[in-house]
């Protein structure tokens, strides 16, 4: 009864703290990659640039 419904609290708990952390890092993670392709079209740009 009481001690199997802590039990299923403390269970599912973790997951739900995980799924939280995962979609923060997913955010996180996202804008690096952002930031290294806005990064990596800077570069192009300048070489043709520099290619004329």
């Amino acid at each position: 009864g009481a001690g199997f419904g802590g039990y299923g609290y403390m269970k599912e708990y973790p997951v739900e703290k995980m799924m939280r952390d995962a979609k923060i890092t997913q955010i996180y993670e996202g804008t690096n990659q952002i930031q290294r392709e806005v990064i990596a079209l800077q570069l192009i740009r300048e070489n043709l640039q520099k290619q004329g």
